[in-house]
């Protein structure tokens, strides 16, 4: 044995734990963490499902597939395809509460309500004519004849919908307007975005809504031009 093994093989070994202290230890993810990040796999996959075949073409056998989940452990999470489908429905809803929110505080510091406006359109831009507003209007439309489906979905749709607004009333309102005033502008703005979707299902043309969304902030930068003249008429 050569002089560097034999002074190797005699200095004291560290203990396990001592050799493992420079190293990151991953810590390990408890079962209510396990257990949400499979059930977020298969709303997913059933989402990215339902973007393509809708309801009718779910096949939850198909949902197991792609989220790489077992046939046993999908049906312990959901025991049924409108349960993973109103799951689905839930967390689609709640992303798009999420990034209206998000949207909405970044808007707050804008220094011209138009510009809050805009906002507001490419928000509901964004939900009304996405692949996630097709999935619910489809799920709506040809969900279970028993109606069940279709209540619960216009539930989380009524309940985050709402949300979304809400977060934007906030924001006009900070911007100087009236709340009943701020509330009529944000309906009227979100009514004429929702109408376009509807639109689109058989003439997309988003060049042409685009035109018309700034004909409408034309519209209310007069409109708004004109209250604020004849409130200062009235101070006067």
């Amino acid at each position: 044995m050569s002089t560097e093994a034999r002074e190797q093989a005699a200095a004291p070994r560290r203990p396990r734990a001592a050799r493992a202290a420079g190293k990151t230890v991953r810590k390990r993810r408890s079962q209510a963490e396990r257990s949400e990040d499979m059930r977020l796999r298969l709303v997913e996959a059933a989402a990215s499902i339902l973007r393509r075949k809708g309801y009718a073409g779910l096949r939850t056998a198909e949902v197991s597939k792609v989220a790489r989940v077992s046939r046993g452990a999908q049906l312990h999470h959901f025991p049924t395809k409108d349960s993973l489908v109103l799951a689905t429905a839930a967390h689609l809803l709640q992303s798009s509460l999420a990034r209206g929110v998000v949207r909405a505080r970044n808007t707050a510091a804008a220094d011209d309500p138009i510009e809050a406006i805009e906002a507001v359109i490419q928000d509901s831009l964004d939900f009304f004519l996405g692949e996630d507003f097709a999935v619910i209007l489809d799920l709506v439309l040809t969900g279970t004849k028993a109606g069940s489906l279709r209540g619960r979905v216009f539930e989380y749709a009524r309940e985050n919908r709402l949300g979304v607004e809400q977060a934007w009333l906030d924001v006009l309102v900070r911007h100087g307007l009236a709340p009943e005033r701020a509330r009529k502008i944000l309906w009227l703005t979100i009514s004429i975005v929702r109408g376009l979707s509807v639109r689109a299902l058989w003439q997309r043309d988003e060049a042409l809504f685009r035109e018309l969304l700034d004909e409408w902030k034309l519209i209310l930068a007069g409109h708004l031009k004109q209250l604020d003249g004849e409130r200062h008429d009235a101070v006067a």
